[in-house]
């Protein structure tokens, strides 16, 4: 079903369609909470495959089909005579970005696929921003490289051993992953969209299975799936929702610079969860990230 342009402008406060523009809190909350979701995704995925409690392909399978099933019954509860949005595009480049990262992820350091990731899309979404037309100032360039040296603190990335292979996947993630976000400004209805976009994702899911048993034998583990699970019905499904919601205010130079957030907090839910230790480098890391990305948000207002 096709969309007029001009019904692609959201105008709700929720997470659905409304009629009137969030504020500056509301986008701000809901642009935190995005964030954590994310961060939680990163958690999850360190706890499922990092320590081989399921395969790559496994993974991606158990998350992209929790959320579509999720999302799918959400939409459906809330809204009941709305257009489903969507595209198989958008559905094809959360395929890629999910199967990129797992494969990616099980293959070379955290650090280094952080640095890989959120520098892809950066590039992507500061690229593409540019190229419409957007311009940002002096203080928020500055305020993107301050983030930027914060995150080479915080993920002190080594190449030394990283299979080239490796390290091309989760480039072709972050690409991925930009794109995503990009076409989320245009989402009329984000709960809607998102629910369409991960249905659409079910015939690839099923392909990919597919040729996974072809090749290798897939392990599972009760850890891996529920990890899977979670991911995908919480931190991917119902936050992708609420990121969606958030850009449609959001410049794409702010989009793409608060999600450098994401490795910070994943480190404090380390520290939180995973007994992890916290560290002067943390800490001033996630003061550089923090610092920066608010010069950004700062020079857009003036």
């Amino acid at each position: 079903m096709s969309v007029s342009p001009s019904a692609l402008e959201d105008r709700g406060t929720g997470l659905g369609a409304g009629h009137r523009e969030p504020t500056g809190r509301q986008i701000a909350l809901l642009t935190t909470l995005a964030m954590v979701c994310f961060a939680g995704n990163s958690l999850l995925c360190r706890l499922a495959l990092r320590g081989g409690a399921i395969d790559a392909s496994s993974f991606t399978a158990v998350r992209l089909g929790s959320a579509a099933l999720v999302m799918v019954v959400l939409a459906r509860l809330g809204g009941q005579g709305r257009a489903h949005g969507g595209s198989w595009i958008s559905a094809a480049v959360l395929f890629g970005y999910a199967i990129a990262f797992s494969l990616a992820y099980v293959q070379i350091g955290a650090g280094l696929g952080a640095l890989l990731l959120f520098g892809a899309v950066q590039l992507t979404m500061i690229g593409w921003g540019l190229v419409r037309g957007e311009r940002p100032g002096t203080a928020e360039w500055s305020g993107l490289a301050l983030a930027l040296v914060g995150l080479l603190l915080l993920t002190n990335p080594s190449v030394s051993g990283s299979p080239p292979g490796g390290m091309a996947l989760m480039l072709l993630a972050g690409l991925g992953w930009g794109i995503y976000s990009l076409r989320g400004r245009r989402a009329a209805d984000p709960l809607q969209t998102t629910a369409s976009n991960f249905a659409r994702t079910v015939p690839l899911v099923l392909v990919m299975v597919t040729v996974s048993f072809l090749v290798e034998r897939p392990h599972l583990s009760t850890t891996g799936v529920v990890a899977g699970v979670t991911s995908g019905a919480v931190t991917s499904g119902i936050g992708y929702v609420i990121w969606y919601r958030a850009l449609s205010k959001l410049s794409s130079l702010q989009a793409a610079t608060v999600q450098l957030t994401v490795p910070v907090i994943a480190a404090l839910g380390g520290v939180a969860f995973l007994g992890e230790r916290i560290t002067l480098r943390l800490l001033g890391a996630g003061v550089l990230v923090l610092g920066g990305i608010a010069v950004v948000i700062l020079g857009r207002g003036r």
